[in-house]
């Protein structure tokens, strides 16, 4: 399987998901994660803000950083190399990268019925 690792900017959280306004591009990408995670697809992330050694050990991201500054992230790796710089992979990019089909990034909801639960079907 493929390793991808996002190497997020400076967030007040892990997903950036929080606060009285939320930004729709981290929830978007917040969301394809969760739902990947879900189909056995494991999408590392990292932030700037809670995770600054990672940042420092990856010889890549460091240097990308030295030389370009923050405003190079977000930053996406694909087995140890970059893919994309200065903004996140667009649904089709996930995709296509990961090598999984379109329905891996949505939600999929169970629906467990036995009926309306009245005796005797008696609503």
């Amino acid at each position: 399987m493929k390793r991808m690792v996002i190497f997020d900017p400076a967030m007040c959280c892990s997903t950036g998901v929080c606060g009285p306004s939320v930004d729709k591009e981290l929830l978007r990408v917040s969301t394809i994660l969760n739902n990947l995670k879900n189909k056995g697809v494991l999408v590392e992330r990292y932030n700037l803000t809670n995770n600054p050694q990672i940042f420092v050990d990856n010889k890549e991201i460091n240097k990308m950083l030295n030389d370009d500054g923050v405003e190079i992230l977000p930053v996406t790796m694909l087995d140890g190399v970059v893919v994309k710089t200065k903004s996140y992979p667009t649904d089709e990019e996930f995709c296509s990268l990961l090598g999984v089909p379109s329905d891996y990034l949505k939600a999929t909801v169970k629906i467990k019925s036995n009926g309306c639960g009245c005796k005797d079907g008696c609503c």
